[in-house]
């Protein structure tokens, strides 16, 4: 990690020897009292933090703290629900390439079962997210829901933005050669493994999405929306 993130609350307290960040700060940064680290409040400003003294099995720690950094891009994923370990790393990867909002949504060709698995239910998406940003050196997270309904979060996207939907079988151009001119914001969306149905597609459509391919080799899940959000950055100018 390029970044120590906390929560407010914590920068009160101690920090358990047995936490990961503490184990970060003395056996991989190998920090000793007096030394400094680069830290950060979620979804606030970054800074530095200086480790006082190990006592106790307890680190204590005290913080000074500078500027917000920028922004997230305004990108939005709509993602079917892929398998957990597929949207661990679209979690992680996603976050550390600066996306707004996840939405992980229920398809028709998606697998149920994946919304109740334990990266859902214990809160384990959090840590990936977290995991991301620190990864980018950065303390914004992103929006993220899952298991709701396609429909549902096309009503409530922004109407401003391009939209465009990934597919491998009725895309009829290039998701490099989509005419982006005039839009400071995107919605992607991507089916689940098995891709979209004609229902989908259908309610794609009908909310102003354009379908684009990223070529003519079929790529994980993960892979695409790295390689698209990518690309959309490229021709945004965010990068």
């Amino acid at each position: 990690m390029n970044i120590i993130l906390f929560r407010p609350h914590e920068v009160e307290l101690p920090l358990p020897r047995q936490d990961y960040r503490a184990g970060h700060i003395l056996d991989v940064l190998r920090r000793r009292p007096g030394d400094t680290f680069d830290a950060g409040l979620i979804n606030g400003p970054r800074g530095k933090g200086t480790l006082i003294s190990v006592e106790n099995e307890l680190l204590l720690i005290t913080f000074a703290w500078g500027e917000h950094p920028p922004p997230p891009n305004p990108l939005t994923l709509v993602i079917g629900l892929p398998r957990p370990q597929t949207a661990r790393d679209i979690l992680r990867d996603a976050t550390t390439l600066g996306v707004a909002a996840l939405h992980f949504v229920r398809t028709d060709k998606g697998e149920a079962s994946y919304a109740r698995s334990k990266l859902w239910q214990s809160g384990e998406w959090e840590r990936q997210i977290i995991t991301g940003a620190e990864q980018a050196f950065c303390t914004r997270l992103p929006e993220v829901t899952h298991g709701r309904a396609l429909s549902e979060i096309l009503a409530g996207l922004s109407a401003d933005s391009a939209r465009i939907a990934l597919d491998n079988y009725e895309a009829p151009t290039a998701l490099g050669t989509c005419n982006l001119l005039g839009y400071k914001s995107a919605v992607l969306a991507l089916g689940a493994e098995r891709g979209w149905s004609e229902a989908e597609r259908g309610q794609l459509r009908s909310a102003g999405f354009a379908f684009a391919h990223l070529g003519p080799r079929v790529l994980r899940t993960e892979t695409a929306c790295i390689a698209a959000i990518t690309l959309l950055k490229a021709r945004l100018g965010w990068i």
